[in-house]
């Protein structure tokens, strides 16, 4: 699904007038992220209250683990939606990346350790999927909707052939399996890379010339192009991005798991995509980041965590999370109904 809009003021400007956009845009931001960081404090004070393993060290470190994987994609989640565009291959590739790391690593299928190699194979076959996607959705003109959903499936089924019908791939190496939970400075070491990957996807928005493309195609495509953007290269790049981090976490997920399995990114879509609606990752593309999608993660999670020691019924969980996931959505396109026209 893509969106776009009739504004035209969205190319970089020179003087008092864009010096003043920017202070307001980064007011903007500041304001966001304290609207987020006052809603985790609520929530953490609230489930504190009801129950007090909540804020135990131990549930911090739990919280900081369950949060590494959706950190990990909702940076490249957040680089699609910026554009206008939506990114739904997030399964596919993860169950792709993930079988094909796991089957060249020490495994109990096979006989075989290629080290190193495990990950740039599997890291290359997530970017592989995510180039696809852009090629397809940049040059061919297909929304990204339809491409995404069409490399989700191809993600998956490359991932159920690796998967095969013979025996269940589970890691034999007592190192990589514990290395995600192993603590590094009190934390576990699959968070201090998520938080690696947001700085690093922070900085490239902010400070690249592929994160000012990625939000002036977001704010107004042919402005963007009459101006000398690159505008289909952005494209790609960052689906090819989005696609690389989709794997990674897929990695990162089946080290967790300590097995393959083609539905190890099942239920991740219906937390990044959320979460950086939440963050001000507006579906129309051109606003939010990605520290403030990451801010809206941690709320997610930390709800999800705290709906459980509150002893929560699960069904009811997940009626908290759609309702949260409308109401963000219909909050964030509320003003912009007028002019916001949505390609099916």
């Amino acid at each position: 699904m893509s969106f776009a809009h009739g504004d035209t003021n969205l190319m970089p400007k020179h003087g008092p007038g864009h010096a003043g956009a920017a202070r307001s845009a980064l007011s903007a931001r500041w304001k966001a992220s304290g609207g987020l960081l006052l809603s985790l404090l609520v929530l953490v004070v609230a489930f504190s209250f009801l129950n007090p393993r909540f804020s135990s060290i131990e549930n911090l470190q739990n919280v900081l683990y369950q949060a590494s994987v959706p950190l990990i994609i909702v940076v490249g989640t957040t680089l699609v939606i910026q554009m206008g565009s939506i990114d739904l291959s997030v399964q596919g590739v993860m169950g792709a990346s993930g079988m094909a790391w796991i089957l060249l690593s020490p495994n109990t299928r096979l006989d075989l350790d290629m080290a190193g190699w495990s990950w740039v194979l599997a890291l290359g076959l997530g970017l592989a999927i995510g180039l696809l996607t852009g090629l397809i959705y940049a040059k061919l003109k297909v929304p990204s909707f339809v491409v995404t959903l069409g490399t989700w499936y191809v993600g998956l089924g490359i991932a159920i052939l690796l998967y095969g019908n013979s025996l269940l791939p589970s890691l034999t190496d007592e190192g990589l399996a514990r290395w995600p939970i192993t603590p590094t400075l009190g934390l576990p070491n699959a968070f201090w890379l998520a938080f690696a990957t947001v700085v690093i996807g922070t900085l490239v928005v902010r400070y690249t010339y592929l994160g000012r493309g990625i939000l002036a195609i977001g704010n107004n495509e042919t402005i963007a192009r009459s101006g000398g953007m690159a505008v289909d290269r952005i494209k790609i790049a960052a689906f090819t991005i989005a696609g690389g981090l989709s794997g990674l976490a897929g990695i990162l997920a089946t080290m967790q798991l300590g097995s393959g399995s083609p539905d190890i990114g099942s239920s991740q879509l219906f937390t990044v995509i959320p979460a950086a609606v939440i963050g001000g990752t507006a579906l129309k593309g051109g606003e939010g980041g990605v520290l403030q999608s990451a801010l809206g993660v941690m709320l997610l999670i930390i709800l999800n965590n705290g709906l459980v020691l509150a002893g929560v019924d699960p069904n009811y969980q997940s009626g908290v999370f759609g309702a949260i996931l409308l109401i963000a959505i219909v909050a964030v396109a509320w003003p912009d109904r007028s002019r916001l026209k949505v390609e099916k």
